[in-house]
């Protein structure tokens, strides 16, 4: 599976952005798929997680109540919708693929995106 991230910007605070990962390959719907973000010098962090058909999904305490992580396996693509975005949300965001569903660890996560930057201004 082959990841390609897109949607990133620079926001002010509180403003919206929405993410999105296509995917390339068959297999897409086999995979539950998650965001990760790396902020400098911080460690890659889980963000959010939607299970193989979407029906279920998990998100980090500090963004729960604010993002939105859905998919559409016939276009094999992943969104996140960001909302209320504060400037500690600054960070490249990735998305990835794997195995374990609704996995937290990066290393749950077999595929990888190239990563997408979000600035949010104060």
């Amino acid at each position: 599976v082959q990841l390609q991230a897109s949607g990133g910007g620079l926001v002010q605070a509180g403003g919206s952005l929405r993410l999105s990962c296509a995917a390339s390959g068959r297999t897409f719907s086999s995979y539950t798929m998650g965001w990760f973000r790396q902020a400098p010098g911080k460690e890659r962090e889980f963000v959010s997680a939607i299970s193989r058909s979407g029906g279920s999904t998990y998100y980090a305490d500090s963004v729960r109540g604010r993002f939105t992580v859905s998919r559409d396996n016939a276009q094999k693509t992943v969104y996140m919708q960001m909302e209320s975005l504060k400037p500690e949300d600054t960070a490249v965001y990735y998305c990835a693929a794997g195995t374990r569903t609704l996995g937290v660890g990066t290393n749950d996560y077999n595929y990888w995106g190239q990563g997408t930057q979000v600035t949010v201004s104060s």
